[in-house]
């Protein structure tokens, strides 16, 4: 890692007063962002003014202790808080019938690109980093997608996730080209392209010893670095199994999965391997909400993961709903379209409140009993009694298919 920032400071670190680092939040913890970032500050720091922002999108802003583990020695004064609601500013408009060309006419709307106004300062470099890895929405995450929804606003935000969700999750996750990544290209190449913007991206797999290591990294402008990283990441990050599997435990570490908005990536990545019938067992002892904030929660409280059918109708008649459609795209994709069945196990959460969105409750203590994550394998286990479950630790890091499935939705 010290061997690529030399190289990248000699080749972008000359004469900059001013320097904006783009890392994502903590909720992308594992992928080493937080470390270059820190690397970058202390190396920049005595020639250049350094500000963090970090790629927060809809999430919860960073807590101090946050913050200090994943940024280190990077002092809190340097670091901004984006807020999609209101710290933005508009700087295009993606026409309706481009929306609906890419979208196979599923949806057929104008999308206003809106960044956070720092990027419109008198800036000399601006540093996004962050991992690339298969994703729900755009196919594959970051890219010129932690600008435009890590730190964008609320209309691209809401209407690209919903573009993917009428689009097909299953049609898009594990892909470099879909119409979500159609959409933010086109963003960039109008609208981002006098920001003196480079990219760095990572590539992690976690080894055999459950370590998660860095396979790849990436420097460059435009979509090159996105390109590679996309390409190793699909050869590391996505499994495709012969067979599809009846019972999936995916657990998720407190300290990075706190609400169902974040944790259920636990479905969103696991069902095209999972059998009709089925179920995911999630195994959640820090899940203390369900949006990341209170009035996402609210509308996930208030509609459940309900069926696409049920979601895309209760868009067209409640206003709610319609003016926040990442949060009816994140009801779609929790869906399991009563195909399978998910169980959510949480101390913090009640089962009426799990119950409540339409999925099925488990005591923790009692789940983590059955299956203790500090005893299974990444993989297929036999238990004692017999069952054969197939256990994920950290479902952030990858897209598990069978072969089946993922080549008849491309």
């Amino acid at each position: 890692m010290d061997n690529f920032i030399t190289d990248f400071i000699e080749t972008y670190g000359n004469n900059l007063r001013r320097v904006l680092i783009i890392p994502p939040d903590f909720t992308r913890f594992h992928s080493k962002a937080g470390r270059l970032t820190e690397k970058l500050y202390l190396n920049l720091q005595s020639r250049s003014k350094i500000t963090v922002l970090p790629a927060l999108g809809t999430h919860t802003p960073l807590t101090e202790e946050e913050r200090s583990l994943m940024f280190g020695r990077i002092p809190k004064e340097v670091f901004l808080t984006h807020n999609w609601r209101d710290d933005i500013v508009e700087i295009g408009n993606i026409p309706s019938e481009y929306v609906k060309e890419i979208s196979e006419q599923k949806v057929n709307y104008p999308v206003k690109v809106e960044i956070n106004r720092e990027l419109l300062k008198d800036i000399d470099l601006i540093i996004s980093i962050g991992q690339v890895v298969p994703h729900e929405v755009a196919g594959m995450a970051n890219g010129n997608k932690n600008i435009l929804v890590g730190v964008g606003g609320k209309d691209i935000i809401n209407k690209s996730h919903f573009l993917g969700a009428c689009y097909g999750m299953e049609r898009i996750m594990g892909r470099s080209d879909t119409p979500v990544r159609e959409l933010f290209n086109y963003a960039s190449e109008h609208f981002l392209d006098e920001l003196p913007l480079v990219y760095i991206h990572t590539v992690i797999k976690p080894n055999d010893s459950g370590r998660n290591t860095l396979n790849g990294l990436f420097f460059g402008e435009k979509d090159d670095p996105f390109r590679k990283a996309s390409n190793l990441s699909q050869k590391l990050n996505v499994t495709l199994l012969d067979n599809t599997i009846s019972k999936v435990i995916v657990y998720l570490n407190s300290s990075e999965y706190k609400s169902t908005w974040v944790g259920n990536k636990a479905i969103y990545r696991t069902r095209m391997a999972l059998e009709d019938d089925g179920e995911i067992i999630i195994l959640a002892p820090g899940l203390n909400r369900f949006g990341e904030d209170r009035k996402i929660d609210s509308l996930i409280r208030k509609y459940g993961y309900d069926t696409t059918f049920n979601v895309l109708d209760a868009v067209e008649k409640n206003t709610d709903l319609r003016d926040n459609l990442s949060a009816a795209a994140h009801l779609i994709h929790g869906s399991s379209e009563d195909r399978f069945k998910v169980t959510y196990c949480t101390e913090y959460l009640s089962s009426d409140e799990i119950k409540g969105v339409k999925y099925q409750y488990s005591n923790i203590t009692e789940a983590l009993r059955m299956y203790n994550p500090n005893t299974l394998n990444e993989g297929v286990n036999i238990l004692e009694s017999g069952e054969e479950i197939y256990f994920i630790r950290n479902p952030g890091l990858g897209l598990w298919s069978t072969k089946k499935s993922f080549l008849q939705t491309k």
